[in-house]
């Protein structure tokens, strides 16, 4: 049992630091796995030491899938460790054998939690998705579905469910990145047009927009030149405005 602190530290270096320096780096197999189950922070640093072990060392992790599919909840698009969980979920949903169903419930459940993600983090999960159809066209059914719900209520996704399997995400359709075109954010409304046309067969490169900040965006806009737009026709007169206005009726400066 280490304090939670203790153990952000170990794992933070685990996988650059310590596993390679040992003869048998499959000892750490019950650490991480264990360090793996306990959720949180915790869980997504632990991906790294166990990504290397599945790579290198052929560990086998049944569940490994469905509890990458739990670690999705809303706090994954503000934690501070979400450039590299992100990137790690990239290399582990990069493999053309993945199940449809597994693929699915993966983009539906992102694509539910953008909802209510910031521009930042939408910037980058949007070419992340598009990716993933594009890995996986067994998916586009998402996508090309006409008859979608309704509403919300009708929807047939399980967003509650653990198991992928029973998620019922491939019966779905992704009307939250439709939704997300009318972004007010420009930039987002943008990036989820593009799932209105045919995907192109070249992967997006995420690599830059995983440590994007709301701080680069702020400074991107501010540093746009501003156009001078037309807000009044007709010259101010006055304090109060136009000739005639209301006010001038009414009030006047002594």
């Amino acid at each position: 049992q280490l304090p939670t602190g203790l153990y952000k530290k170990v794992l933070v270096i685990l996988h650059d630091s310590v596993l390679p320096y040992m003869n048998e780096p499959t000892l750490m197999m019950d650490f991480l796995t264990v360090a793996y189950g306990i959720g949180g922070a915790i869980s997504l640093l632990a991906l790294n030491g166990l990504f290397i072990l599945i790579h290198q060392h052929n560990l086998e992790y049944p569940d490994f899938y469905k509890k990458l599919y739990n670690l999705l909840d809303p706090s994954i698009y503000h934690v501070k460790y979400r450039a590299r969980f992100f990137h790690l979920t990239d290399l582990f949903l990069s493999s053309s054998h993945l199940p449809a169903y597994l693929v699915a419930a993966f983009i539906k459940r992102l694509s539910r939690l953008a909802l209510t993600a910031p521009p930042e983090a939408l910037l980058m999960i949007i070419p992340f998705i598009c990716n993933l159809f594009r890995r996986h066209p067994a998916c586009r059914v998402l996508l090309h579905r006409p008859a979608g719900p309704a509403d919300m209520s009708e929807d047939p996704y399980v967003m509650e469910e653990e198991e992928p399997s029973e998620s019922r995400a491939l019966e779905s359709s992704l009307w939250e990145i439709q939704s997300l075109q009318n972004h007010y954010h420009p930039d987002v409304a943008k990036a989820a047009a593009v799932l209105n046309q045919s995907l192109s067969e070249m992967e997006d490169d995420i690599s830059g927009l995983l440590e994007l900040s709301a701080y680069e965006l702020f400074d991107k806009e501010v540093k746009k030149k501003a156009v001078d737009v037309p807000l009044e026709f007709e010259q101010v007169r006055g304090l109060f405005g136009k000739k005639n206005d209301i006010f001038a009726e009414h009030f006047s400066l002594d």
